[in-house]
């Protein structure tokens, strides 16, 4: 027999999980502006701000996305698990976005063959290695994601312990 804090954890587990994957996406191209897209990555004082914007507005949605979740069902998450998850999905989305470590990360992890290929042209002479259809959108989309799993084991098992 499942011991009943297990079968707790378990099922705010699912709950969160399943709330921080389905806002993924709006959170992080719907919600984004287009400005701060387009300059996240960028060197500087204007692309720290602009990964920084995004990364708030990204982490507000998916808390409170959880939070309305969570009390919709008849829970009530714990402070500590609800700040732990917002410090890491803000955290990680804002040094994946501004791009540079990102990639070396991805180099050394032996995926610069994949970055390199993996390209499109959007129109004559320009090639896009970062947007949409591209290795690099790609491995972005796919480090959210993971991370928003570890983020969200973590969260439930602060909720319920």
């Amino acid at each position: 027999m499942i011991p009943p804090r297990t079968v707790a954890a378990l099922a705010v587990f699912a709950a969160m999980q399943a709330t921080f994957d389905g806002v993924h996406s709006p959170a992080d191209q719907i919600v984004q502006t287009c400005g701060d897209a387009a300059a996240k990555g960028r060197p500087g004082h204007e692309g720290r701000a602009a990964a920084a914007r995004h990364a708030a507005s990204y982490t507000a949605t998916q808390t409170i996305a959880m939070l309305a979740v969570t009390r919709l069902l008849g829970y009530r998450p714990r402070t500590s698990a609800v700040a732990a998850a917002a410090a890491i999905t803000g955290v990680s989305h804002y040094a994946i976005d501004r791009r540079a470590g990102f990639i070396k990360l991805l180099h050394r992890l032996g995926k610069k063959p994949y970055l390199d290929h993996a390209t499109v042209q959007r129109r004559d002479g320009v090639v896009d290695a970062g947007g949409p259809g591209t290795a690099l959108m790609e491995l972005d989309q796919a480090a959210h994601r993971g991370i928003g799993v570890v983020t969200t084991a973590i969260a439930a098992y602060l909720a319920t312990r």
